[in-house]
């Protein structure tokens, strides 16, 4: 059986938590805080960061998307990408967006949890810009379709779905649901799915000094 370590609010450690169900394998969930001395993510991942897919040799996979690849490389019969090329290619155009969006959220966070006087607007600023543009491109790319990509759920709906969800735990303040109701409409209707409902993200205290 698989082990992953997972941070429960990273919608990085969700998207592979929801592709494990959706394939039907089974793992045992180790939740971590990547940024606490205590975490034993270093001893899996030489990089320090979640999720952590550990196999049953021992040998681990790190970095979301490549964990994503893994698993459609080496169990292709629930298939989470079209099996055409353009819709692979709309599929991870959709998962490159939304992890852009959740890196720059994740700047803006920790630039936050500075002092007052060593926040710098301009770097906030440029964040806010980056979230702002990808959410407005899932929306224009979504449109009003059921799927993401093609007629069958597959990665550009986890990819959408996750980072909708991070967002609106992470950031309630940020309306994108006024903004683009088609969005909204999406991530209501998502967050139904069986995969989707039993990995909702929370958030978690990190007791070290990261800044």
């Amino acid at each position: 059986m698989f082990k992953l370590i997972s941070a429960t609010p990273s919608p990085y450690a969700r998207k592979v938590r929801i592709a494990l169900a959706e394939k039907g394998l089974p793992f045992e969930l180790i939740t971590e805080v990547p940024w606490d001395s205590t975490s034993a993510t270093p001893k899996y991942n030489p990089l320090e960061k979640l999720p952590v897919l550990i196999l049953e040799d021992g040998s681990t996979v790190y970095e979301s998307s490549f964990i994503m690849q893994y698993l459609e490389w080496k169990y292709p019969e629930t298939p989470l990408l079209p099996l055409d090329v353009d819709g692979k290619i709309a599929a991870r155009r959709l998962e490159v967006l939304c992890d852009g969006v959740c890196d720059a959220f994740v700047l803006m966070f920790f630039e936050r949890q500075r002092a007052e006087a060593a926040k710098s607007p301009e770097w906030m600023a440029r964040q806010r810009r980056k979230i702002d543009g990808g959410v407005r491109e899932m929306a224009r790319l979504l449109g009003d379709r059921t799927f993401a990509v093609g007629p069958a759920f597959g990665l550009g709906d986890i990819a959408v779905g996750t980072v909708m969800g991070y967002l609106a735990v992470r950031w309630p303040d940020y309306d994108w649901q006024s903004l683009y109701p088609n969005l909204a409409a999406f991530s209501a209707r998502i967050e139904q799915r069986p995969s989707f409902a039993g990995s909702v993200p929370v958030p978690q205290k990190i007791s070290d000094k990261v800044m």
